[in-house]
């Protein structure tokens, strides 16, 4: 892939429009205090019509969740796109979407979990994104993460995160942030990009050590891990075996099915479904040390 395009840095006063594209909002009081956080930095933030709308298990019918895209997509004073949560539902979306850019600079897209499809999309066509927490998980976040995901949208470096290093040398590649079940459910689609040359940054949550294993044999079997330079592992909340069966932890599963592929791998870095999540720009290059553990954005 050519040079990801990055957004032009935010600052206080920007639009920025609240779109929910996946699940249905059910998690009110935390979204409004996340949208407090937001306005108390200076934004200008105006949440989309009809955000608590309801279709079954997602916030509206697939039409009514892409239109709310694409009027943020293509409002020319709007400067980024805040999703309002996970769940399921942006990959229903991205059936017959492109991100046509009717203006003249793209905008940042934040999320994380469900909105992983949405990122790699968008990292597909060429522009950065921001995984990072959404806004019923904001306002759970630590001082440090908050100020984080604002440098990272503001144009400011970032600090390493630090995890632990399996060891197996330092890799540089382009890093891509996201789900490990979305980005399961992205193989053998024309959304999932290329991966050559690219640091898999993988979280997951409520999903057994079984699954979790089946998922990564997939991977293994697809072939797409031969491709990867490296792979930052964040938190996997929630993903221990139900009492009382027979079952691998899911540490051993990651390092049963990750161990022999012969890159440098580290796990245990805070970013995932668990507080804190600390925001990665998608598609920036990145550098990996798994001997000391060590994730660092390159400026």
């Amino acid at each position: 892939m050519s040079k990801i395009i990055l957004p032009p840095p935010l600052k206080p006063g920007d639009l920025l429009r609240v779109i929910a594209p996946s699940g249905a909002l059910r998690e009110f009081a935390a979204f409004e205090q996340s949208l407090e956080i937001w306005r108390s930095h200076g934004y200008n933030i105006q949440v989309s019509d009809n955000i608590e709308s309801r279709h079954g298990y997602l916030a509206g019918t697939d039409d009514h969740r892409r239109q709310q895209l694409a009027a943020a997509w293509h409002d020319p004073e709007c400067r980024g796109i805040i999703c309002a949560r996970g769940g399921f539902g942006s990959t229903r979306i991205l059936e017959n979407w492109t991100w046509e850019q009717k203006t003249a600079d793209p905008k940042w897209l934040i999320g994380f979990s469900d909105i992983t499809a949405l990122l790699w999309s968008l990292y597909k066509a060429g522009i950065s994104g921001v995984h990072g927490p959404v806004l019923t998980t904001l306002k759970d976040e630590p001082e440090w993460s908050i100020k984080r995901l604002f440098d990272i949208l503001e144009g400011h470096s970032v600090a390493p995160l630090k995890g632990k290093g399996w060891g197996g040398g330092t890799v540089t590649g382009v890093l891509l942030p996201g789900n490990l079940t979305v980005a399961t459910h992205l193989l053998g689609t024309p959304i999932l990009p290329d991966l050559d040359n690219v640091i898999l940054a993988f979280e997951d949550v409520t999903e057994a050590p079984y699954r979790i294993d089946r998922m990564l044999t997939q991977w293994r079997l697809s072939g797409m891990l031969s491709k990867v330079r490296g792979i930052a592992l964040g938190g996997f909340t929630k993903c221990d075996a139900p009492p009382n069966i027979p079952s691998l932890s899911i540490e051993e599963v990651l390092r049963d099915r990750l161990s022999d592929l012969n890159i440098p791998i580290v796990s245990d870095l805070p970013f995932g479904h668990d507080s804190p999540n600390a925001a990665l720009p998608v598609g920036v290059q990145a550098t990996l040390d798994a001997d000391q553990g060590i994730l660092e954005i390159i400026p």
